[in-house]
């Protein structure tokens, strides 16, 4: 099933906001998401079906040359398929202007630890109880793309 990787933008939000209540204990409300269209610090890429439905997304912020993603979702229709793996590398390949990337993801949450480490992802560092429902720690985990 091929995928295709595009910039988000105002027809994806109402189903990136479907993904959003699938995935997330405290899901993006669509007026967030809507609110990201504008924001100069936003890189959020959509993971499109063939038919054109909307299989992911990932949100990364930057700030100067940092960036942090905010989610990787993948829709449970479309799990298994390497959506993840496509929407993380090619948000990397469009961030050769950032020294890093970061993300946390939970402790247990170890099939997304995975796919991490094989983008180059490094454990370096853990947020205590950063999650809720459930109260969970976070894995701060970082790639750099840039030689200091």
């Amino acid at each position: 099933m091929p995928i295709h990787i595009v910039p988000f933008t105002a027809q994806h939000v109402c189903a990136v906001a479907q993904i959003e209540q699938a995935c997330f204990a405290e899901p993006w409300t669509e007026e967030g998401l809507r609110e990201e269209l504008d924001n100069a610090c936003a890189r959020f890429l959509v993971a499109e079906a063939e038919d054109g439905a909307v299989a992911g997304y990932i949100g990364c912020h930057t700030v100067l040359d940092e960036g942090y993603i905010a989610n990787v979702a993948v829709s449970p229709t479309y799990r298994r398929r390497g959506i993840g793996r496509q929407l993380v590398q090619a948000l990397l390949e469009q961030s050769e202007d950032l020294a890093f990337v970061t993300l946390e993801v939970r402790v247990s949450n170890q099939a997304a630890i995975a796919l991490y480490t094989d983008c180059g992802f490094q454990s370096v560092g853990v947020r205590k109880k950063f999650y809720s429902h459930p109260t969970e720690d976070a894995l701060l985990m970082t790639v750099f793309l840039q030689d200091n």
